[in-house]
């Protein structure tokens, strides 16, 4: 059964927390999750890419020469796609590039970014009792004193409650950290972070996402 710390000022390491085993004791579905990181950032894409066809450019109105008897190549337009300032042919037009994900797949791929920070140790979970005021500071020690000592920061995503902003305001202007509520977390932002940090709120939430209503318990070390 996983388990994750809990980090509050001046009591690092004190107590755990036991993770749900629906939601964080999954195997890694690699064609799920694959699967959902590709319709998350096709979604993400803007699609207004547009090139303008013949009928969009403007001029050309005009027969540039009379059909026959000049020995050139009759012509009926100077924006033809042949010529030099014309139209394009077959260019982007503004479009949509989602495509649906069945819900009970994209369960199955957060369940399984879920379980790979739970098996590799690098998820935590945070106190925000100790924010009752935004503290960047307070923040940057928290994540400084749990992260692996790599000589760089790692990137980290943080998951707070919307009711949770004091700890919100402390975690968004530290580097290479990001901050987001439990309902717009995605399979792409779990495998993108190295640690992931959530407080107590966001995680009942991350687990019934995931499949999983069963509340965590709490382990006094």
């Amino acid at each position: 059964m996983a388990e994750a710390p809990v980090l509050s000022s001046g009591q690092e390491g004190s107590r755990s927390v036991v993770l749900a085993e629906e939601a964080f004791g999954a195997r890694f579905a690699e064609g799920l999750v694959h699967q959902s990181v590709r319709a998350e950032q096709a979604a993400r894409r803007r699609g207004t890419a547009a090139t303008k066809t013949r009928g969009l450019v403007s001029g050309g109105g005009a027969k540039p020469w009379r059909q026959k008897g000049t020995g050139r190549a009759r012509a009926g337009s100077s924006r033809s796609p042949i010529w030099t300032g014309g139209g394009t042919v077959f260019g982007p037009q503004p479009r949509s590039y989602t495509f649906k994900v069945n819900r009970k797949e994209q369960r199955a791929a957060l369940r399984s970014a879920l379980s790979l920070h739970a098996s590799r140790g690098s998820l935590a979970v945070l106190d925000v009792g100790s924010f009752d005021a935004p503290r960047t500071r307070r923040a940057a020690e928290l994540i400084e004193d749990w992260e692996p000592k790599t000589g760089r920061p790692l990137p980290a995503l943080v998951v707070l409650a919307p009711e949770e902003s004091a700890a919100a305001l402390s975690f968004r202007n530290l580097s290479r950290v990001a901050v987001l509520t439990p309902e717009n977390v995605g399979v792409t932002d779990l495998l993108a972070a190295a640690a992931l940090l959530v407080s107590e709120a966001a995680l009942e939430q991350l687990s019934a996402r995931a499949g999983s209503a069963r509340r965590t318990a709490e382990v006094e070390r």
